[in-house]
């Protein structure tokens, strides 16, 4: 009976240990999070994609990712050139999304085609784009809720107060860092944690 009990215990403080949640460590002051905590990741998000497809975050286990609300009318617009060469340089490790969103001056107004021909016409752009969603607002999407959310990812709140936000992911999913609208993508604050 002895060896039951231990053996039951056993088992049930391994399974504690695979759910337990995002915790700070003493020593590092670091955020650890469990990597068997999806509720942590965005890889548990599947998106509409601006071509009419879907994009699924899981199928980018193993590579970072950058997320990034765009627009078509922004002064920060020229940073699609950068979002491009960073995807490139970096493709290897690293996934760039972009999240067209109308939220900010009104400056994505077009539609899903318009912005994909807009995007590739200009830019050149080849990494994934999501349909036009919300970012803030009543209206937000699930994943930028959880992106901009603690209680969500597990590692901190932010505020999307205009377009090109951006925020880094770790290659299980989880968030590292959230980057205003100024710096710009191939910036040594973004490239140095690639």
């Amino acid at each position: 009976m002895m060896i039951k009990l231990i053996a039951l215990s056993a088992i049930m403080l391994s399974c504690a240990a695979q759910t337990k949640p995002a915790e700070e460590n003493a020593t590092t002051g670091k955020i650890m999070i469990n990597p068997n905590d999806t509720t942590k990741s965005i890889h548990q998000f599947k998106v509409a994609s601006l071509d009419g497809g879907s994009i699924d975050f899981a199928s980018f286990k193993g590579k970072k990712i950058l997320v990034v609300n765009t627009a078509s009318e922004c002064g920060y617009t020229p940073q699609y050139k950068e979002l491009q060469a960073l995807y490139e340089k970096f493709k290897d490790k690293l996934v760039v999304v972009g999240f067209p969103a109308n939220n900010f001056g009104g400056q994505e107004p077009g539609s899903n085609s318009e912005i994909k021909s807009f995007c590739e016409l200009n830019y050149g752009v080849k990494f994934p784009m999501a349909a036009k969603i919300s970012v803030s607002g009543h209206d937000m999407s699930p994943v930028y809720k959880w992106l901009t959310s603690k209680e969500q990812n597990g590692v901190l709140d932010a505020e999307i107060k205009w377009n090109f936000n951006k925020f880094l992911l770790d290659e299980n999913g989880h968030m590292i860092e959230y980057f205003p609208s100024k710096i710009t993508p191939m910036s040594e604050a973004i490239t140095s944690k690639l």
